[in-house]
């Protein structure tokens, strides 16, 4: 509050000059304190928005023609703070106490003016052509360029409903103007109108010689421009509604869908290390059942479970489990026995009804650090799979010292 004492305003006259408004004093009547100053006769500017048209455009002339006087010298830009006098003079109030009013009254935001357009290192001049653009827009369309409640976040994307659309019986040197100084807030690589780069003085600029010089402002559609219209507004609500929602959904969920890419791609990694590993696990291809039965007990000797759980299907699989248990010591195993020694394979029959060819297994059997010799005598049963390749079904084994 005591800011607020000492906060000054400004107003412009019709000719351009311009003098520091001043609070002279201050009062209390019942619990409301009363700023007082000197008297300026005039009407708010964003209630003359929603005027005629002719006065409307007086207004937003002499808004125009007030912040081209003052260039970048520093004045309040909403238009509910900005008073505007019969002969043309505007009353720019003093901004702490003007948001503190207005705060007052329930308006909490600023609807004409973008954030990333004010402050210290941003143009002055910029920020009053946004400005311009959006007042102009709704004195003219009657309703305002970012109605809904995300209005910054529509500001700084650019997403309204185009000048051309929304205005199509506009003066096209008008509509372009308005369109350019709305996209002011936009990165120029994304600006499209051939008036892109117009500076925001050079916008305030043109806006107001148009304002003060074309009587006739409007013109008359045919029927194919008002069907080529209404087509481009189609396209432009279907961009809106998914596009555009899309891209924020994206954006405002950043950190969610960077986790679940993460585990996507983990996932993905991981199912494809497995089908990669079935692919290339060994197989029985094109082996023959005694060779089947000699490479079990040569994988044994090496230890390689892997391959022995392949040629296995269905038979106990405590083989197996026995060459896991000593696969660390394969790792030395050289200076070890071999573990199955002396092996005899015989072929002892078949079942052509059940697809079955029989053998019989007998070798010695060595443990590693334990002297102690195994005779060993394995039934060993071997059927094909569904791809045709001969697997053990089935291991009946007797065992002595």
């Amino acid at each position: 509050m005591s800011k607020s004492l000492i906060e000054t305003g400004v107003i412009v006259n019709s000719d351009g000059s311009y003098q520091t408004w001043k609070p002279s004093s201050v009062d209390e009547v019942g619990g409301t304190m009363q700023f007082w100053g000197p008297l300026f006769p005039g009407q708010r500017l964003d209630s003359l928005l929603s005027a005629d048209q002719d006065t409307a455009f007086t207004a937003i002339a002499s808004w125009v023609r007030a912040k081209i006087s003052l260039g970048d010298n520093h004045s309040t830009l909403s238009p509910n703070a900005c008073f505007i006098g019969e002969n043309g003079s505007v009353f720019f109030a003093p901004e702490n106490l003007s948001n503190r009013c207005l705060f007052a009254e329930g308006i909490e935001h600023d609807r004409y003016n973008c954030p990333d357009l004010s402050g210290i290192s941003a143009s002055n001049m910029d920020a009053a052509a946004f400005c311009a653009g959006v007042m102009l827009y709704t004195a003219l369309a009657k309703t305002h360029p970012y109605p809904t409640s995300d209005f910054y976040q529509d500001m700084r994307e650019g997403v309204f409903l185009p000048v051309h659309l929304a205005l199509p019986t506009l003066d096209k040197e008008l509509s372009d103007l308005i369109q350019t100084a709305l996209l002011l807030p936009v990165k120029r690589k994304n600006l499209k109108s051939n008036l892109s780069l117009l500076s925001g003085d050079k916008i305030l600029n043109n806006i107001l010689s148009i304002l003060t010089n074309k009587k006739d402002l409007f013109r008359t559609l045919t029927g194919k421009e008002t069907e080529q219209i209404n087509k481009e507004k189609e396209n432009y609500q279907l961009k809106k509604n998914t596009i555009i929602k899309t891209f924020r959904y994206v954006s405002n969920n950043k950190l969610f869908l960077t986790g679940l890419s993460a585990i996507l791609i983990l996932g993905i990694f991981l199912i494809g290390s497995m089908i990669k590993g079935r692919l290339d696990r060994p197989t029985t291809k094109g082996m023959e059942p005694h060779s089947v039965v000699t490479a079990y007990y040569d994988a044994y000797n090496s230890l390689d479970h892997v391959f022995m759980d392949v040629i296995l299907m269905g038979a106990s699989k405590e083989d197996v489990k026995a060459a896991m248990n000593l696969f660390v010591v394969a790792k030395v195993r050289q200076a070890y026995e071999p573990g199955v020694t002396e092996l005899y394979i015989t072929k002892i029959g078949s079942s052509e009804d059940e697809g079955q060819i029989f053998y019989r297994a007998d070798y010695l059997f060595l443990i590693p650090y334990e002297p102690v010799t195994i005779i060993r005598s394995d039934t060993i049963t071997l059927e094909q799979d569904r791809r045709g390749n001969w697997r053990i079904t089935e291991i009946l084994r007797a065992s002595s010292q």
